[in-house]
């Protein structure tokens, strides 16, 4: 089977021959027609993560995908020969970049009707992250203030969407070539990063969803409300993460460690930070199908690879500049 792997850590994606999938009796095997990229493909490769999420190498790459079911293990019930179906796999069963995947059965959904596989392989990982941060971990409230970074990205563009159907009034911060395209997402408040400072226009928040780290983290806890709430997806993880994660206790202090400045803080200012790595879910993506098919939510696709362009396609995260999502495609 052909695929796209990492030999070794900050060495470059390749193609390979790999063996089939292993399909045991609660997964699906899925041809992949096509795979979404995100920035977390390019960490793992580089080994950004490695501490946590270690993988055996060489890997497939690839966190999303959307195809259709080509076999089903013994005990599966919810899917059939035929379905369309996307999924962003367990972290640990990762390898959309590849001609097929097995899935567990509970990682997986129906393809929302309304959308192409390509738009729908945009989807799993980004809509899984802000369904996360902004249901799940924010609790976001009709009428409550919600900042999201990267707008124009590929979690932000559906946070922002997403935010909107909870109710909340949003700010997103952009380039300016952006401004009118995450209005008409439903941002509420823009601002161009480059000519103006978030910092000094927004105050009271309840939520901010940084994806940036860093002094864009610093700063977004600064235009919080007393009790509201920074998640960050970029860095740094907390012991909340470490704990979940089954972490160490070697790796669990080196985590305290590393988040303890940005959590202190916050505790400075009354406000609280987590950080969230996303799960795999098929009931969330159910969810999020739903709200797709009914007009709520739509996925934004920046550019489309053919599946031979995998390499450069990965490569194209290191420069950003694509709104939404890219997505390699196979025939």
């Amino acid at each position: 089977m052909r695929a796209f792997v990492v030999s070794k850590y900050k060495g470059p994606l390749h193609e390979a021959e790999v063996p089939e999938p292993v399909v045991g009796e609660h997964d699906v095997l899925v041809k992949v027609q096509a795979a979404g990229l995100n920035v977390l493909d390019e960490k793992i490769r580089s080994g950004a993560f490695k501490a946590f999420l270690r993988y055996e190498l060489p890997q497939v790459m690839g966190n999303d995908v959307a195809g259709t079911v080509i076999g089903v293990g013994a005990k599966v019930q919810g899917f059939a020969l035929g379905d369309e179906v996307y999924a962003r796999p367990d972290k640990n069963r990762i390898g959309t970049f590849a001609e097929r995947i097995a899935v567990a059965e509970a990682d997986l959904a129906l393809k929302p009707a309304t959308v192409t596989l390509e738009e729908a392989a945009s989807l799993p990982l980004v809509a899984l992250t802000a369904w996360q941060a902004l249901v799940e971990k924010g609790t976001v409230q009709p009428g409550q203030r919600v900042l999201i970074h990267a707008g124009a990205g590929g979690v932000g563009t559906i946070a922002i969407q997403l935010a909107k159907h909870l109710g909340a009034t949003v700010a997103t911060t952009v380039s300016a070539g952006n401004v009118d395209f995450v209005r008409e997402l439903g941002a509420d408040f823009v601002i161009d990063y480059r000519s103006q400072d978030f910092e000094q226009l927004l105050d009271g928040y309840d939520l901010v969803l940084d994806s940036l780290g860093g002094q864009n983290l610093e700063k977004s806890l600064r235009v919080l409300r007393p009790g509201g709430k920074a998640i960050g997806i970029a860095e740094p993880p907390d012991p909340a993460f470490a704990r979940e994660a089954g972490l160490n206790p070697v790796l669990r202090l080196a985590i305290a460690v590393l988040s303890r400045k940005i959590r202190q803080q916050a505790k400075k200012l009354g406000v609280t930070y987590e950080f969230l790595f996303m799960r795999a879910s098929g009931d969330q993506l159910r969810q999020i199908t739903a709200l797709i098919d009914s007009g709520v939510l739509r996925p934004v696709v920046g550019r489309v690879f053919d599946f031979d362009q995998t390499v450069q396609a990965v490569q194209s995260l290191k420069t950003g500049g694509i709104r939404g999502k890219a997505v390699i495609t196979r025939a």
